[in-house]
């Protein structure tokens, strides 16, 4: 007999020649020892061989520790030979199977048992089911149940709203997450961080914040929840200042710095380019895991502080901690965007080798993305072509912004003609492909990709003052994309002026004091001639400028960027 199974084996017969009963207290503590799968045979044998095999008390027991014990066909097992199952047994079931994810659809089909055996929901059954729609992100399925709730009479029940608050947010479907909340009367702290968390992880950052300022104007307590999605929320729009208020009124109320807090505070500052404060936070916690520790390399990386990333990589690695596949895209990208070729070889080489990972597209990308930048191409263009599998459309795109930056245009056409194959409907491709041979004088292929544009009706994604003049007084010249080839000089000058970023900082110095660093975040990539236009501004206003583009952060600083011009 197994070892492990020895010492509950000989419990279980000495219970069995002392107490006659299964129903007896001892016999019942023996059930709830835990669900080890072999003695729950044994003891499901015992009481089939006692008389008992349908007794709905101990099976319902028997079949809470067979879900616990990951076996749901064993479970199923049990619950096909049960007489006429009652709410309890049901509700019992259901709650079980919805703590495991991978559990949740079991927990639906014996939803759908229950219902067609006519047997009433209870209020924990809905919100057990109602978690593994949530979980499953089965929108069709939670709305039935959710009519099955207010025919039941749970329409204003807190738990079953609380539920259908998460599970709608979790769906997408923000509007009935809201109309649920709205009609409470109650709400609890879960209530409010499940709408917030629902805004928040839908993309609509505003609104998330928007309801935590209107739950700290009726006196509702946040909690270390709250703050995550809070923290996660200032994290997307860049709000700063917010987040750090976040933080002091954590430290103020005494609230633990828990690995998920502590991570969100890390993630908070270092997407609003505070690095120094993030690596505060991260020595500050008592525990840090791996996702902790990615945060903090990936925070470095994204900032321009590539030797750091690299620096904190290794001594995680000699703090015994695993790294993970998101670790080394981490890793990967900091060696990108800080033009450490070796090191980012080596690091790729670890993962395959010491760690046995298989890269992924990511990986791939980080990789060709690394050595494109350093101008290694003919190396990053075979890399592309070892990889087994058709390379995705991201490879190619990090090929050809090698190509463009480094101004080979014959291998770019090249690369671009894969990636056009590849997704022949993104409009960003076209526009990469006009800039390329434009840069080479090639006017007839920059219409011939135009006219293709419009005939596919693709369009670019879109993101004047004394500044300029200033920038101008400076030695500052624009410095055009390809798409202003056709303008006159004077045209293109004025267009550029218009550069969203230029406008953002010139209404940042009028409406900041002197010396607040200004923050900018946009969805597109930095172009040239922002960037060297905003070296100027640093100089000339004297301020810090972070701006955070699609992909890095740029911290400008008397007259120099932290990309070192190497983005």
């Amino acid at each position: 007999m197994n070892n492990t199974l020895a010492v509950p084996w000989r419990t279980f017969m000495e219970i069995k020649q002392h107490h006659k009963h299964p129903h007896s207290p001892a016999y019942n503590l023996l059930l709830q020892a835990g669900p080890r799968l072999k003695l729950l045979h044994q003891v499901h044998a015992h009481v089939i061989v006692s008389g008992y095999g349908c007794s709905r008390f101990l099976l319902t027991k028997l079949l809470n520790l067979a879900c616990a014990a990951g076996s749901i066909s064993y479970t199923r097992q049990i619950f096909l030979i049960v007489p006429n199952p009652d709410s309890f047994l049901f509700t019992s079931l259901i709650r079980s199977t919805s703590k495991f994810h991978s559990f949740s659809v079991y927990s639906l089909y014996f939803y759908t048992r229950m219902v067609l055996s006519n047997v009433a929901p209870s209020n924990y059954t809905l919100t057990s089911v109602i978690k593994s729609c949530a979980d499953l992100v089965a929108l069709r399925h939670g709305r039935i149940i959710h009519g099955h709730g207010l025919v039941n009479g749970f329409g204003s029940d807190v738990y079953v709203q609380t539920a259908l608050v998460s599970f709608y947010g979790k769906c997408g479907d923000l509007c009935n997450a809201r109309k649920v909340f709205d009609k409470m009367r109650d709400r609890s702290v879960v209530t409010w961080n499940s709408m917030i968390s629902g805004y928040e992880q839908n993309g609509f950052a505003k609104e998330a914040i928007r309801l935590f300022d209107r739950m700290k104007e009726i006196g509702v307590e946040p909690n270390s929840a709250t703050f995550v999605s809070v923290l996660s929320a200032c994290a997307h729009l860049g709000a700063f200042v917010l987040g750090c208020w976040v933080h002091e009124y954590a430290v103020g109320n005494g609230l633990d710095l828990n690995v998920v807090l502590g991570t969100s505070l890390i993630n908070m500052y270092t997407r609003c380019g505070n690095v120094s404060k993030a690596r505060e936070v991260f020595d500050s916690m008592k525990e840090r895991n791996v996702v902790a520790w990615t945060a903090m390399i990936s925070g470095y990386g994204t900032n321009g502080y590539g030797s750091q990333a690299v620096e904190l990589f290794h001594e995680m690695r000699r703090n015994g901690l695993l790294p993970n596949s998101i670790t080394f895209v981490a890793v990967l990208s900091a060696c990108a965007h800080g033009g450490l070729v070796n090191e980012g070889r080596r690091v790729f080489e670890s993962m395959r080798e010491e760690y046995r990972l298989v890269p992924e597209v990511e990986h791939h990308v980080c990789l060709v993305d690394m050595l494109g930048r350093a101008g290694l191409l003919d190396e990053a263009y075979n890399f592309i072509k070892e990889i087994h599998e058709d390379p995705a459309p991201a490879i190619w795109t990090a090929m050809l912004g090698a190509c463009k930056m480094h101004k080979n245009f014959g291998l770019g056409a090249q690369v671009a003609e894969h990636l056009l194959a590849s997704e022949p409907e993104n409009p960003a491709h076209y526009v990469t492909l006009s800039n390329i041979y434009a840069l080479a004088g090639r006017m007839d292929q920059v219409e011939m990709v135009r006219d293709n544009m419009i005939r596919k009706c693709l369009k670019k994604q879109v993101g004047y003052n004394q500044l300029t003049r200033k920038c101008r007084e400076a030695r500052y010249v624009t410095v055009s994309d390809s798409v202003m080839h056709e303008l006159e000089e004077g045209e293109r000058e004025f267009a550029l002026g218009y550069h969203g970023e230029k406008l953002v900082i010139a209404f940042g110095l009028l409406k900041t004091s002197r010396g607040t660093v200004i923050r900018i975040v946009k969805n597109l990539r930095m172009c040239e001639d922002r960037h060297s236009a905003i070296k100027y501004i640093s100089v000339i206003s004297n301020r810090e400028i972070i701006v955070r583009d699609k992909l890095l952060f740029h911290h400008f600083k008397n007259g120099s960027c932290s990309c070192l011009d190497y983005w």
